[in-house]
C-alpha cells in the first residue's frame, strides 16, 4: 500500500527516536567502561603498592601475577570502548540522515550540496530551469557525498540521454526504491568522511603508487624483509641463552636495520603520507560497499557497475588493515621498536605493494561506483519522498503530454498544476497573460519536470508521457560588465546559440520567456515575430510566454502550425486575484494599468 506523506515523515521521527535512544544508551557504556579503566588503574597500582611491601614468598608470585591481570582487561576494555566509539561515530551518522530527510520534507534546506559549482549560464537550459545552486532541483534531489556521485548527478541532470538509457535508469530507481529502507545504512557509511581524502587515495592508486612502490620489489630487500622477524627472534633468544656477546650483535643489527629503514626514508613518506589516517574512511567505504554486493541486483544498469569477481569490500578492508599498521610509525618511540625489529615501514610498503598489485584496480573501479549508487539512491528517495510523483513514460515517436504538471520545487500546499498537451505534429504555442499571472512559472514547471523524466526520475505529476527533447531555453538574459556584453548583445547570443542546436539537433524543444527585452517595442515585435517563424519552419515545438498581443495574431497565418494559450487574472473591487491555470486562447485581461494605478499613475 503507497504511503503517504504525511505517514513517511512519521517514519522519519519514528527513526530519528530509534537512533537517538542507542546512541544515548551506548554513551552510557561508554562512561561505564570509563569508570572501569580507573578502576582497573586504581588496581594496578595497589597491586604494585603491595608488591613492594610483600615479603620473597608465594603471596609475592601471586601480586606478580595479579599484576598483569588489570593490564590484559584494561587491553579488553579499550578495545570495547573503541568499538563503541565507532559504533556511535557511524549512529550519529545515520541520525543525520534521517534528520535531514525530515527537515528536507519540512520545508528545510537540504544538508548535501546545492550544486552551485555546476551553474553555467552559456548551459542551454540549468540557470533558466533552476537546475544547480540554492534552492534547485539539485539541491531537492542530491544525497551524494562523494566527488563522483555530485559529478554523475550533474550530468544525469544536464546532459541528453537515449530513451533506452532513461529506461534502464527508471528500472534502477525502482529497484533501489524497493530497497529504501537499506539506503539510509549506505548513506550514513559514506557520510562524514573526508572526500578530499578519498580523492587523493584514489589518484594515488590510479597515477602514483605503482612507480613510488617499485623500490620494495627488489629481490634481495623482499628476501630480508621475509627473514628479519626470525634473524631478530633468533639473535635476541642467542644473548639470552648463549652468550652476552650476542647483546652486542643484536644492536649492531638494530643499527643497520633503522639506517637501512632510514636510508628510504624519502621513498616510504611518499607512499606513508598519501594513506596515512585514511583506515576508519576506507572501512566506512567498504562497509558501504559491501552493502552495494549483499543485494541481489537485477536491473541490467546496476549490474554493469561490477567488473571484480571477488568481493571488493573485503580487499578495501585489507588495503584498510596495512594502512593501519603503516599508521604505527606515528609514534616515534614504537616506529623506532618495529623498524628494528621487523623493518616495519618497509614490510608494510611490501605489503602495499602486493595488495596494490592483485587489488588496485577493482577497488578504484568500485570507489568510482559508489557515487553511481549514490546518485541512483538520490532519485529513489525523492520517489520515497514523493509518493504521489509518477514515473513518466518515454514515448519513441514525438510527443509531450502532461496531466497536473506541478513545479517540484513549490511546496504542495502551494503548488497549481495544469495539463498540456501537444499536437500530433510540432507547433509553437503563445502563452500570453499579464504579469505575476503565471507564464515564466509554467515554462519552467514544464521544462524542470521534462529535465526530472530524462534523469530517470520520478516527476510532478498525476501523468506525463513525452518523447526525447534536447531542451533549450531562453528566460534570464543577463548583461556582463566583465565581458563588455550589452543585454541586447547576451539576448542575441542565445538566439544564436537556439538557433544553432534547431539546426543541429530535430528533436529540440524551446521555452523562451519574453525574447528581446533590450531593445524597442517595435524591434522587439518584429525579432519575435522572424524567431516563431523561424521555429514553425523548422518544425520546432516551442512555448512562447510574452505581453505581446500581436504574436497571438499570428495564429491566423498559422492556423495548423501555431497556438494560444493564457494566463488571466480576476478583479475583484480593484484586487486582482489569479488562479495560475492555464487556458486556450489569447489573454484578454491585463494588470498594468492596476499596478500603476497603486503607485499613482493613472492611464486614460
Amino acid at each position: 500500500m503507497l504511503k503517504t506523506q504525511a505517514q513517511i515523515i512519521s517514519g522519519y521521527n519514528e527513526k530519528i527516536r530509534e537512533v537517538s535512544t542507542r546512541i544515548n544508551e551506548r554513551k552510557k557504556l561508554v562512561d561505564k567502561l570509563s569508570l572501569v579503566r580507573i578502576g582497573l588503574f586504581l588496581a594496578e597500582i595497589l597491586f604494585f603498592v603491595l608488591l613492594l611491601n610483600s615479603a620473597d614468598d608465594g603471596w609475592r608470585t601471586v601480586l606478580q601475577i595479579a599484576l598483569l591481570l588489570p593490564v590484559f582487561v584494561f587491553a579488553f576494555v579499550v578495545k570495547k570502548q573503541s568499538k563503541l566509539d565507532r559504533e556511535i561515530d557511524y549512529q550519529k551518522q545515520l541520525l543525520w540522515v534521517y534528520q535531514n530527510e525530515w527537515n528536507q520534507l519540512n520545508n528545510v534546506k537540504n544538508g548535501y550540496d546545492d550544486g552551485n559549482q555546476f551553474e553555467s549560464e552559456s548551459h542551454p537550459f540549468t540557470s533558466d530551469l533552476d537546475i544547480f545552486g540554492s534552492t534547485s532541483l539539485y539541491s531537492l534531489i542530491n544525497r551524494c557525498y562523494t566527488k563522483n556521485g555530485k559529478d554523475v548527478l550533474a550530468k544525469n541532470l544536464s546532459e541528453k540521454t537515449s530513451r533506452s538509457t532513461i529506461f534502464s535508469r527508471q528500472e534502477a530507481v525502482k529497484e533501489i526504491l524497493n530497497n529504501i529502507d537499506d539506503t539510509f545504512d549506505f548513506r550514513a557509511n559514506l557520510h562524514g568522511h573526508d572526500v578530499e581524502k578519498i580523492e587523493l587515495i584514489k589518484k594515488q592508486l590510479a597515477h602514483q603508487l605503482g612507480e613510488q612502490l617499485s623500490f620494495v620489489r627488489k629481490s634481495l630487500l623482499k628476501f630480508y624483509i621475509i627473514l628479519t622477524p626470525y634473524i631478530s627472534v633468533a639473535l635476541i633468544l642467542a644473548a639470552i641463552f648463549i652468550n652476552n656477546v650476542f647483546w652486542d650483535v643484536l644492536i649492531l643489527y638494530f643499527l643497520i636495520n633503522v639506517g637501512w629503514n632510514m636510508s628510504q626514508g624519502a621513498k616510504i613518506n611518499k607512499v606513508f603520507y598519501s594513506f596515512s589516517g585514511g583506515s576508519n574512511l576506507l572501512n566506512g567505504y567498504a562497509d558501504a560497499i559491501l552493502w552495494t554486493e549483499n543485494h541481489q541486483w537485477k536491473s541490467s544498469y546496476i549490474l554493469c557497475f561490477f567488473n571484480s569477481k571477488t568481493p571488493v569490500s573485503k580487499q578495501i578492508k585489507s588495503l584498510s588493515k596495512i594502512i593501519q599498521n603503516f599508521d604505527a610509525r606515528l609514534n616515534i618511540l614504537v616506529g623506532v621498536a618495529l623498524n628494528a625489529l621487523f623493518m616495519w615501514d618497509l614490510r608494510c610498503c611490501a605489503s602495499l605493494d602486493r595488495w596494490y598489485q592483485s587489488s588496485s584496480k577493482d577497488v578504484i573501479s568500485a570507489l568510482n561506483h559508489l557515487g553511481d549508487f549514490e546518485e541512483l539512491i538520490s532519485l529513489a528517495t525523492l520517489a520515497h519522498n514523493q509518493p504521489e510523483w509518477i514515473f513518466p513514460e518515454i514515448d519513441e515517436s514525438f510527443a509531450l503530454k502532461g496531466l497536473q504538471i506541478g513545479h517540484p520545487l513549490i511546496p504542495s500546499e502551494n503548488r497549481i498544476s495544469n495539463d498540456f498537451g501537444v499536437e500530433s505534429n510540432p507547433t509553437v504555442d503563445i502563452v500570453t497573460g499579464s504579469n505575476m499571472a503565471g507564464k515564466s512559472t509554467f515554462l519552467r514547471t514544464l521544462g524542470i519536470n521534462m529535465v526530472l523524466a530524462y534523469a530517470g526520475a520520478p516527476v510532478c505529476a498525476k501523468s506525463m508521457n513525452l518523447s526525447v527533447f534536447s531542451i533549450n531555453t531562453y528566460m534570464r538574459i543577463k548583461d556582463s560588465l566583465n565581458e563588455s556584453t550589452s543585454t541586447f548583445k547576451a539576448e542575441l547570443n542565445r538566439l544564436k546559440m537556439i538557433l544553432d542546436n534547431v539546426v543541429k539537433d530535430k528533436n529540440t524543444f524551446v521555452l523562451i520567456d519574453e525574447m528581446l527585452r533590450g531593445t524597442n517595442s517595435r524591434d522587439k515585435y518584429l525579432g519575435s515575430k522572424v524567431f516563431v517563424e523561424k521555429l514553425i519552419a523548422e518544425k520546432t515545438p516551442a512555448l512562447f510566454a510574452t505581453h505581446d498581443l500581436q504574436l497571438a495574431d499570428l495564429k491566423q497565418q498559422n492556423q495548423h502550425t501555431l497556438r494560444n494559450y493564457h494566463f488571466d487574472i480576476t478583479i475583484n473591487n480593484g484586487e486582482m486575484l489569479f488562479d495560475y491555470k492555464l487556458k486556450n486562447g489569447p489573454c484578454q485581461t491585463f494588470n498594468a494599468a492596476i499596478l500603476l494605478k497603486e503607485i499613482g499613475l493613472t492611464l486614460d
